[in-house]
């Protein structure tokens, strides 16, 4: 259980949902934690207790990762604490569902931001840690939505579609410096993006799942930490976690 001892992981939005799953995963594998939250603060300092109480190293640094600057500041905590940054785990995220007629300017704004170019900030800021290492694991969470698109998420839809294409093109760039980058593509998974849903949108979307069940977050978080361990040589990848829902 400590094939990530002596390596520093860095999880975006980990205070809830598929960032918390991945947070825990990596940290029961042995990994140095960082949890990063935007507002819910009780949140991720639940979980910090959690794994300080398992005898896990983690710290919690709070930033909006929409904001370059919080970005950078993201890493330079993470460097002064553990001294590297060796996996990055792209999570956070919002959606902000409208149909184009309704959507505002601001809404499409927050979410392109927040989805998507938060994963080049905190990339750009974690590359000359990684490459003075050595190498490093780069993790961007993307969704079946950006593959398949979805009636009001045409904001969401468009940044989590872009993730893949930034994952597919660092892929090329970064191998040079061994640093893989991949990313994630979930389905529809017990968080409360989904439970929060009403029993009839539930029953309709199991309906289209082959395997007849939404996914668990810590069945996410097992292909993450497997991308960062035993998998060095899958890069470029979109990894479908969907229950058979899309298939490509």
């Amino acid at each position: 259980m400590s094939c990530l001892t002596d390596k520093v992981a860095i999880v975006t939005g980990s205070s809830r949902g598929l960032g918390r799953a991945c947070a825990r995963e990596l940290a029961d594998h042995g990994a140095k934690v960082v949890l990063n939250y935007y507002t819910n603060k009780e949140s991720a300092d639940e979980l910090l207790a959690e794994m300080t109480g398992k005898g896990q190293e983690a710290i919690v640094v709070q930033a909006g990762v929409a904001h370059p600057d919080d970005c950078n500041r993201l890493i330079e905590e993470t460097v002064k604490r553990f001294g590297a940054v060796d996996i990055l785990v792209n999570n956070a995220g919002v959606n902000r569902d409208r149909t184009i007629r309704r959507m505002s300017a601001e809404e499409w704004r927050e979410v392109m931001a927040t989805d998507l170019d938060s994963i080049f900030y905190c990339t750009y800021a974690a590359l000359p840690h990684m490459i003075e290492r050595g190498g490093g694991r780069i993790v961007n969470m993307s969704s079946i939505v950006g593959q398949m698109g979805n009636l009001g998420q045409s904001n969401y839809a468009a940044a989590k579609a872009g993730i893949v294409g930034f994952s597919k093109s660092a892929a090329q760039e970064l191998a040079k410096f061994n640093i893989s980058v991949n990313a994630l593509c979930p389905g529809f998974i017990e968080t409360e993006m989904v439970t929060n849903l009403t029993e009839d949108v539930q029953k309709a979307l199991l309906a289209k799942i082959p395997l007849g069940r939404f996914g668990r977050p810590e069945e996410v978080a097992r292909i993450c930490r497997f991308l960062v361990t035993e998998g060095e040589y899958v890069t470029g990848a979109q990894i479908n976690i969907n229950g058979g829902m899309y298939m490509q």
